[in-house]
């Protein structure tokens, strides 16, 4: 297992219920590929650089989970499918 982080934007118009139910879904996907999730970090509704599908506002969450190296492709395909989600990254992190 490696220890990954991915950071994502959702969209600004989605409410609290909503936004709950998005990181559910990605918990979700992250236990199916046989990931654990170690820390979630939500930053909030912050201002973008630049706009992203029309919106200038979004949700940024940061979550650090331990993932099998193959399970990164299939996390990504979900990600690209939710239409919620403006942006994504996923990126190994470095370990001393």
């Amino acid at each position: 297992m490696r220890s990954y982080e991915l950071a994502y934007i959702v969209d600004p118009d989605l409410d609290e219920a909503g936004l709950r139910e998005i990181e559910q879904k990605i918990q979700g996907w992250i236990e199916a590929a046989g990931g654990k999730i170690e820390k979630v970090d939500r930053w909030g509704r912050r201002r973008l650089a630049y706009p992203i599908k029309k919106r200038n506002d979004g949700y940024y969450i940061f979550v650090q989970a331990a993932l099998p190296p193959q399970a990164g492709t299939q996390i990504e395909r979900d990600l690209r499918l939710n239409e919620s989600i403006l942006r994504y990254l996923i990126t190994l992190q470095e370990t001393a």
